[in-house]
């Protein structure tokens, strides 16, 4: 079990092969369908951007409420094939890390790998393991969109599996 931290260095992720295990430590946003189609929009029209994804991680879950004393409700990932379409133009402009769950487009596939970045698998049913990590979550942009809002959580020690590494290495067959 390897510990990184957020964001990932050129180094980390090229250390990274499909199948390890990795504990995750930092800034970690979280976006999935309407953020990622509002981003991508913004990114065909030349727009600026709410963050700058030079380097960064992205987790796709929806949230569930906060209870009381929590800073967060469960939050699984969510499936990661329905960001499929944004994805590459996202890479393309920086970012690193992906995390979700199930397997990618080879569209995806060529863009982790044209970008030396990663796709990191979370564990499907494991939504208060993973709120359980999150020491502060705060919505950054989109807020009209609710629990789907962009996010941006502070996580300690946040399991999961590299699922596509940078090179050619991957836990699915394609």
């Amino acid at each position: 079990m390897r510990e990184l931290n957020l964001p990932l260095t050129p180094e980390d992720i090229a250390g990274l092969q499909a199948y390890d295990q990795v504990l995750l430590t930092g800034k970690l946003y979280v976006g999935r369908d309407q953020v990622h189609s509002l981003l991508y929009e913004r990114l065909l029209r030349s727009e600026s951007l709410p963050i700058d994804l030079m380097g960064q991680a992205i987790y796709y879950m929806g949230p569930s409420p906060a209870p009381a004393g929590k800073v967060i409700g469960a939050c699984g990932p969510t499936t990661s094939a329905r960001m499929d379409p944004f994805s590459p133009l996202l890479l393309d402009h920086g970012l690193k890390v992906m995390i979700g769950k199930g397997p990618r487009s080879q569209d995806v596939v060529d863009a982790i790998r044209r970008n030396k970045a990663v796709y990191l698998q979370a564990f499907g049913g494991c939504g208060a393991l993973y709120a359980s990590t999150v020491k502060s979550s705060r919505i950054l942009a989109f807020e009209h969109l609710g629990p789907e809002a962009l996010l941006l959580l502070e996580v300690e020690k946040f399991p999961a599996i590299v699922a596509i590494d940078s090179l050619q290495g991957s836990v699915f067959t394609y």
